[in-house]
């Protein structure tokens, strides 16, 4: 899919509703990791209507919610003025791919649900990467390709499902210490309420 066309497919699903399509609540493996972190700076990579972003913004740190969907970036500066925490938001409109941050160097990166193809991946990576400081943190949160052949009921694209080894190649051309990198019993949300699904879940500090 390219740029343009992502961009107006998460648009659209953004715009169908008013509501927030992921709802306002923080996705629980970031806060099980990464709420006892000191504040700082972080960057939501991809982080759409930015759930993760505002639980940050809320516990003091200048966040930066990087997205490609204009849309949920003002959903997201919505969300924001309405927790009362707009002064400490960022809203970013670029491509995960590539882009230039506001906040660099960052404190702690987090990726969130970017399911895309691997070589696009390990782009995205790379630039977020770059822009998290030494002694930083890189915390990543992925549908995995496990799912398959379970009742998992999300993307069926093994393509754009992340592979535990495929993570590991590319962190291994990286300067980072990998601290975490799991297959977990985790949820998706569905138009039925949550169902189950296995969960990605990387984490690692950057040397």
């Amino acid at each position: 899919m390219n740029d343009k066309t992502a961009q107006q497919y998460w648009n659209e699903k953004f715009a169908a509703t008013d509501e927030l399509v992921y709802t306002e609540t923080v996705n629980r493996f970031v806060k099980q990791y990464c709420q006892d972190l000191a504040k700082g700076k972080m960057i939501d990579l991809a982080g759409g209507e930015g759930r993760n972003a505002i639980f940050f913004a809320e516990k003091g740190w200048q966040v930066e919610n990087i997205d490609i969907s204009n849309v949920g970036l003002t959903k997201f500066l919505k969300f924001a003025e309405e927790r009362g925490v707009t002064e400490k938001v960022f809203a970013n409109c670029a491509d995960a791919t590539g882009f230039e941050s506001v906040l660099t160097p960052v404190d702690l990166g987090v990726v969130a649900y970017l399911q895309i193809e691997v070589n696009d991946l390990a782009d995205a990576l790379d630039c977020l990467i770059e822009n998290i400081r030494k002694g930083g943190v890189l915390f990543g949160v992925w549908h995995s390709r496990a799912n398959l052949g379970s009742d998992y009921s999300g993307q069926q694209n093994p393509d754009l499902l992340a592979d535990i080894d495929e993570i590991r190649e590319i962190m291994a051309d990286q300067p980072v210490e990998i601290e975490l990198l799991e297959n977990l019993e985790g949820q998706i949300q569905t138009k039925d309420g949550l169902k189950p699904s296995i969960t990605l879940v990387l984490k690692a500090k950057k040397l």
